[in-house]
């Protein structure tokens, strides 16, 4: 399950990618957009900003803007930077391997072949899905 605070990380990049790049977004605006409360708002954008995902400017024409095109910024991206490794257990992580405590041989573990077909879709699924498909989709149902 991906944190609340994943969600809003991506839910206020889906409104930064409908204005466009290079267009500017005000966190109270972002806030009111997405119902994400302002002062964690900052918090995640302040994170988004560090990995060079979005950029901020000060002044009447200030706010934040996408450093990336949205087909550039994926959904496997984010929750990696968020939420760390995208994996159900832990001898399955690529960036944060662990074995299992309670595992006796990864290689005859049945469990972990089950999970391990779940991590690689899921994996890719979220890295081939960028901003730009979630627009492309959110236009489709509308």
């Amino acid at each position: 399950m991906i944190s609340q605070k994943a969600k809003y990380a991506l839910r206020a990049l889906v409104s930064l990618a409908r204005i466009g790049r290079g267009e500017t977004m005000v966190i109270g605006e972002i806030s009111r957009e997405q119902a994400i409360p302002k002062k964690f708002l900052e918090q995640i954008l302040l994170e988004l900003k560090r990995a060079g995902i979005v950029a901020s400017t000060r002044g009447r024409m200030g706010g934040y803007t996408l450093l990336k095109s949205p087909e550039h910024i994926t959904y496997g991206e984010v929750l990696r930077l968020i939420d760390g490794p995208v994996a159900l257990l832990p001898c399955l992580s690529i960036i944060a391997y662990r074995k299992c405590d309670d595992c006796r041989d990864e290689g005859s573990c049945e469990i972990r072949h089950v999970f391990s077909r779940v991590a690689v879709a899921t994996r890719d699924v979220l890295d081939k899905t960028s901003l730009a498909d979630s627009l492309v989709a959110t236009e489709v149902v509308a």
